[in-house]
């Protein structure tokens, strides 16, 4: 029995250092994204940022986390871009892949319920792409790269009563999409609050998977209004725009950084050129680092990097950061993870590709938002910026 101790002794101890998270000087950062489903453009544009920044730093031995330079693994896991399967993908990386921290979900419609396993998880998450309050909201480790929905929709608005010269507005969005129905309702609100109660002449939802809107559509365009505002996902945008043409509509589009996928031109072509978003930031005339990243990733990859993109290797960067200021990494999983919330809520400046920000007290970034006009060769060109 004597000489069995040490052995046990030994495999207790690896045991431990397997479920610290720490194998042989390895951080695990997990990833829940939509590879599949609806939105798989997301994933993939989640994930080559991500690759190319996992390419940088262990290309130059590791992250340095005090007087220790770590290999970084990152863990992608499939959301198919459906809520219950974010719940179950954040659960995994928790518990069996036993990451550190966790980037994503983008969409609302993953993020806040995914938010709520984080949090309940003591789990760091930060959503690069995800805008609705709820999110992040009284959940004190679950953060985000991208502005809020109620910055947003008044963006929208004053930009949309200026570029128009709008007194009335409609409105189409997704029922199921936290996302949409919540930027929706904003906006309606902000749009009625500036132009009287009934400036918004239709408030018209469709339901998940629904592929016809032409008889919200055929609703939409008896109203008159003088644009619509469409606050949806770039795939539906891209037949939603389609079909109004097809039923007569003239008018112009206001749409919501929703629409910044680089697919959308691919689904939508010349029916999108003209149309106006609000979104995180412009990839045609950036400068510094930004356009640095840009040129490389387009390299890399074959396409101009969208804002998913962008606020991805934003987010990931702000992760990294934060690991590094918490100072060391004690092998005790649960209190590094506490360690790097801290760390994180703490930054107080971060020089981001999609702006320059700060975390405010609910883990969201005060930054500015752009609107960009989709040029004649399908190009997001920066038109305003807005700064809070």
């Amino acid at each position: 029995m004597k000489k069995l101790l040490p052995l046990l002794l030994a495999l207790i101890c690896s045991l431990m250092m397997i479920d610290s998270g720490l194998a042989a000087d390895t951080i695990k950062i997990g990833f829940n994204i939509p590879l599949t489903g609806e939105i798989p453009k997301v994933g993939e544009s989640s994930k080559y940022a991500a690759e190319m920044l996992l390419a940088d730093i262990n290309g130059q031995g590791g992250l340095q986390v005090g007087d220790k330079k770590y290999k970084l693994e990152f863990v992608y896991e499939d959301n198919e871009s459906k809520a219950e399967s974010a719940v179950a993908v954040a659960q995994k990386l928790i518990d069996r892949d036993k990451v550190l921290a966790i980037i994503g979900p983008n969409s609302s419609k993953q993020a806040v319920p995914a938010g709520e396993i984080c949090d309940l998880n003591e789990t760091v998450m930060i959503s690069p792409w995800s805008t609705n309050p709820d999110t992040t909201r009284d959940r004190p480790f679950v953060f985000r790269a991208a502005f809020l929905d109620p910055f947003q929709g008044p963006v929208a608005v004053d930009f949309a009563m200026a570029q128009f010269k709008a007194k009335t507005a409609a409105v189409l969005y997704a029922l199921a999409n936290d996302y949409s129905k919540g930027l929706a309702e904003i906006f309606k609100a902000d749009f009625e609050k500036k132009n009287g109660s009934g400036s918004v002449v239709a408030f018209e939802s469709y339901g998940d998977k629904d592929q016809d809107f032409s008889a919200q559509l055929t609703q939409i365009i008896a109203a008159k209004p003088d644009f619509i505002f469409l606050p949806n996902n770039y795939n539906e945008v891209a037949l939603t725009v389609k079909q109004a043409h097809d039923l007569g509509w003239k008018g112009p589009f206001m749409g919501s950084d929703a629409w910044g996928s680089a697919e959308l031109m691919n689904l939508c072509g010349d029916d999108c050129i003209g149309s106006f978003f609000s979104t995180h930031y412009a990839a045609a005339g950036a400068q510094g680092a930004t356009k640095a990243f840009i040129d490389r990733y387009q390299a890399k990859y074959g396409y101009v990097p969208d804002d998913v993109a962008a606020l991805t290797w934003d987010a990931t960067r702000l992760v990294l950061q934060a690991i590094q200021e918490s100072g060391k990494l004690s092998g005790n999983l649960r209190a590094d993870r506490k360690a790097i919330r801290e760390a994180l809520a703490n930054i107080k400046s971060f020089a981001g590709i999609t702006g320059d920000m700060k975390l405010d007290a609910q883990g969201d970034p005060i930054k500015c938002a752009v609107v960009v006009r989709i040029n004649e060769k399908g190009e997001f060109v920066f038109t305003k910026s807005v700064c809070p």
